[in-house]
């Protein structure tokens, strides 16, 4: 006679909720860079132990997202361009396979995720514009046949949502992204590999050149304020 085992509810993962809750808000920039976080804070905020947000800001700090902070806490990261030029053009290699492939097979993306993607960047919630996003690329990587390319992009897709939403959040066009999200779903649809590649590449490339411009503004809006008040003390003097 077979042993018999207890059921047991399946628990949620305290600190992957935690870890996911406070790169949401880094991506989205409601935690924003050189900002300060503390366990007991980020604990209090989100109802939890310590003990979770202790080991998913260990997490956030091996994987780059956070810093050390002189005294108590961490501060968020700043966005290293540089770094993030090499993820998009790891990401750029894997979208033009995976819509190569898709295209191989006339996939024809679900309208209901193209309608959900316009619907996200009509409004203000960047974490829905960013998920939208990727849930299209997700169909595409899946479409190709090929898991290791899903598997391959999921490692860089967490910086790449940090990404994406720098550039969101000051985005004045980011409808546009859909039609050009639309003209690789129609290029793939149609079976043109060629055309669906070439889309994919050029939609990478202005991604990355929209971070660049964005942390570009940031830089030197940081330098025009430290400007300011480096000379507003020098009139006082």
């Amino acid at each position: 006679m077979p042993a018999q085992l207890i059921s047991i509810e399946a628990a949620p993962d305290l600190v992957d909720q935690v870890y996911r809750a406070l790169l949401g808000a880094i991506s989205s920039g409601a935690l924003a860079p050189g900002e300060r976080i503390t366990q007991e804070d980020i604990a209090q905020r989100l109802s939890v132990s310590r003990q979770p947000v202790l080991q998913a800001l260990r997490l956030l700090k091996k994987d780059g997202f956070v810093l050390d902070a002189p005294g108590r806490g961490v501060l968020v990261a700043p966005l290293d361009a540089e770094w993030m030029r090499k993820v998009y053009q790891v990401r750029g290699a894997l979208d033009v396979l995976a819509a190569r492939l898709a295209a191989g097979q006339r996939f024809r993306i679900d309208p209901k995720l193209m309608e959900r993607g316009r619907r996200a960047a009509r409004g203000r919630n960047v974490e829905a514009m960013i998920d939208a996003d990727l849930a299209f690329h997700e169909a595409i990587y899946e479409a190709s046949g090929n898991p290791l390319i899903g598997q391959s992009a999921g490692q860089h897709w967490r910086h790449l949502r940090r990404a994406m939403g720098a550039v969101l959040q000051a985005e004045p066009q980011r409808e546009s992204l859909w039609d050009e999200h639309q003209a690789i779903a129609d290029a793939i649809a149609a079976g043109n590999a060629q055309r669906a590649a070439q889309l994919s590449e050029e939609h990478v490339a202005q991604a990355s050149e929209a971070l660049s411009q964005r942390l570009a503004q940031q830089l030197a809006r940081s330098a025009s304020i430290t400007h300011h008040t480096t000379h507003r003390k020098g009139d006082k003097a």
